[in-house]
């Protein structure tokens, strides 16, 4: 018979690790007592709080300096007390805008476009709020419109500029040590690099069991500070490990290779049973309205500013080398379609290669004097705004391959089974693989394998603001050493 005797004997051994031949009346307080030594005290939130106050500090100052600069421009001096009294009036509204929508959260944190896009956000917010509680209250009148418009136009630039410097320095900074992560690993390997504290379970005598006061209370010690935790177990513990999070107060998940294996992307339900989520489908018809809106707004008017220039490169092409000016090349674009992408020709006509078949190398004797320039310069991708307006590719997303494309000596299709996932958006002129430097020939598997990792996670989190960050970060790789 399990008598509660029996389980007091139990605890105390778990705890310890030495069975006591007998207990005394408050041996389980005892065992609570000697799980009271976490294992994991690796605690990140006092400095994230840290950091909240410090954006929320840099973002009040980028909206007094922004204000105080428009008094500036306006009266040429900062004794007038209206512009104070505007950016203390839009002050708490800012905060609460700010709380509300998240721009001080460890997203924010992580992400420098998630930052920006929340901050300025909070700031249009809370002073559109302002504007029309002082237009109904007939308040203000002696407030500068030449004022508020300089302040204005300057604090979205400013919070932008100071947000993404602080979120680069923390990133590089910190990296992953902005959260605290526990791997528990129950009969299962797992290799990590993420700097996530490891915890052999049956080391330290945890096990998947829920209805053990003792057990759970152990669990809870041990993760005393942690704030993200994940159990690596066998298919048959994940029910057990499951429960014994959801008693721990923690954030959890589970780690099964079974989830591993079809690549789950997230979790659904259905008919009051849980479903695992392994393609988000395309984007929503909003946003792809959004998105196409962006595209149409930038595109034309650059290739408006840069008639002239394609004007040059067409002329220069045509004296330097017989052939078309441009080169057309089928690739694999939307939803696995194939299509024509327009570029300057940059080798000489005899030596084009329509299925892409053979990548160009540094130096590659097929180039012409002109194309070595265009190509090191990105300058022979302009054509592709012509792509762009008719909708066979956006201005960011991943960029398209020719169907002959290798990986070392594999096709990019047999390099890894989620290549096709990444052709659910319409292919770009640049992307987030490109802005971080993967480029260039792919003379090694591991080479496709970091772009595709580019590629799906651009996809798992597209918006509107990050295709903004991508396209301003391309001016900065556009001449490369992997462009040839």
């Amino acid at each position: 018979m399990y008598t509660e005797e029996v389980r007091r004997t139990e605890a105390v051994s778990l705890v310890s690790a030495v069975p006591p031949p007998a207990l005394a009346d408050g041996s389980l307080h005892l065992a609570f007592e000697r799980a009271a030594a976490p294992a994991f005290t690796h605690n990140r939130r006092d400095l994230r709080i840290a950091f909240y106050f410090g954006l929320l500090a840099a973002d009040l100052l980028c909206i007094f300096g922004a204000f105080g600069l428009g008094s500036l421009v306006k009266h040429g001096d900062l004794q007038g007390h209206a512009w104070l009294r505007l950016s203390l009036a839009s002050t708490p509204l800012f905060i609460l805008s700010a709380m509300h929508n998240g721009a001080y959260s460890l997203e924010a944190l992580r992400s420098a476009t998630v930052g920006v896009r929340r901050a300025i956000g909070a700031l249009i917010s809370s002073f559109a709020i302002l504007f029309v509680v002082s237009y109904f209250l007939k308040a203000g009148q002696d407030i500068s419109r030449l004022g508020v418009g300089v302040g204005l136009v300057t604090a979205i630039p400013a919070v932008l500029v100071v947000r993404n410097y602080l979120a680069t320095w923390i990133r590089r900074r910190f990296g992953d040590d902005l959260i605290s992560t526990v791997l528990i690993t129950d009969e299962s390997f797992v290799a990590t690099k993420s700097g996530a504290v490891v915890i052999d379970a049956l080391k330290a005598g945890l096990k998947p069991e829920p209805r053990n006061v003792i057990m759970v209370q152990r669990l809870v010690q041990l993760l005393s500070g942690a704030d993200r935790v994940i159990v690596a177990c066998r298919r048959e513990a994940c029910a057990g490990w499951a429960a014994m999070l959801k008693s721990a107060n923690v954030c959890g998940e589970i780690l099964a290779d079974e989830v591993q294996s079809v690549g789950a992307v997230g979790v659904g339900r259905f008919e009051e049973r849980t479903t695992l989520v392994v393609s988000p489908g395309p984007l929503s018809v909003q946003q792809r309205i959004v998105k196409r809106a962006f595209d149409l707004a930038v595109a034309v008017p650059t290739l408006i500013f840069v008639a002239p220039v394609l004007l040059a490169i067409a002329l220069a092409i045509k004296l330097d080398s017989r052939g078309p000016i441009l080169f057309r090349q089928e690739r694999v674009g939307f939803g696995n379609r194939l299509f024509h992408i327009y570029k300057f020709r940059s080798m000489e006509m005899s030596a084009s290669d329509a299925l892409g078949t053979h990548s160009t190398s540094r130096n590659d004797a097929r180039t012409t004097r002109v194309g070595r320039f265009i190509r090191s310069t990105s300058l022979d991708e302009l054509p592709q705004l012509f792509n762009v307006i008719t909708g066979s590719m956006s201005l960011i997303g991943p960029r398209p391959h020719a169907i002959g494309s290798h990986a070392g000596p594999l096709l990019f299709w047999d390099v890894d089974d989620r290549y096709g996932h990444r052709h659910l958006l319409k292919p770009g002129i640049t992307g987030l693989a490109q802005i971080r430097g993967f480029r260039g020939t792919t003379h090694e598997v591991d080479d496709l394998a970091k772009r595709l990792q580019s590629d799906l996670e651009y996809m798992a989190g597209w918006s509107v603001w990050r295709d903004v960050m991508i396209l301003l970060k391309t001016f900065g790789v556009l001449a490369h050493p992997n462009a040839y």
